[in-house]
């Protein structure tokens, strides 16, 4: 039987203005299992993410913003695979982070075994270390790894910031109720990877004060 459900209405914003050195990109689980045709749980619009991720990930690079990865890894007597086909076996082609996005080598890529990026791994850890409160989180999979990542950052007083044109789901539906839950129930901003605005404090206040000047 098919229902026919309306999603709540959600804010978005055009523009989301962040300070570069207290924020931190995390690029979650494009991996070829997840993104390439012949991977074992193909999400179908993951591909289509890839130059937004790019977009996102040359700003932050380009703005000294810390970047992080999220790798799925698992490995036989996994129990998630007895959720879900098996997938991200480490070390194999299917676990790899897709060339178009590879990290830097001084990029953290944080290897996880459960949906939430946080659960069991030293990502709090670093995120404190550097000083960062405001996450913008991409990737795939909106309602799952994305998701749970960013309730996860949430409930340890984040700021999380979603760009909806990054993020892919196994369904529509999916993505669209895991944005509305991201903002109903986190606060979280939902906006587009060219709504990210990456600027200093006073950075704006300056630019206002040349302005009357000249």
């Amino acid at each position: 039987m098919t229902y026919s459900i309306e999603v709540p209405e959600y804010e978005t914003h055009d523009d989301v203005r962040l300070d570069p050195a207290k924020s931190a990109l995390i690029v979650v689980d494009m991996q070829n299992d997840f993104v390439k045709e012949g991977g074992s749980l193909l999400v179908p619009d993951a591909e289509s993410t890839i130059p937004n991720i790019k977009t996102l990930l040359e700003l932050a690079r380009e703005n000294h913003m810390k970047v992080v990865f999220t790798q799925d890894t698992h490995s036989d007597g996994d129990p998630e695979w007895e959720i879900w086909p098996e997938h991200a076996r480490e070390g194999a082609w299917g676990w790899r982070i897709v060339d178009e996005l590879s990290p830097k080598e001084d990029e953290t890529v944080i290897r996880k075994v459960r949906y939430d990026a946080f659960y069991g791994t030293h990502l709090d850890h670093f995120f404190r270390l550097w000083g960062v409160d405001t996450l913008v989180i991409c990737g795939t999979v909106a309602n799952i790894c994305v998701h749970y990542t960013a309730a996860s950052a949430a409930l340890r007083w984040y700021g999380v910031v979603v760009p909806k044109d990054a993020t892919s789901a196994l369904d529509p539906f999916d993505l669209e109720a895991s944005l509305r839950q991201t903002s109903f129930l986190f606060s979280g901003r939902i906006t587009t990877s060219a709504g990210i605005k990456l600027e200093a404090p006073g950075y704006r206040s300056k630019i206002e004060e040349a302005a009357k000047e000249g």
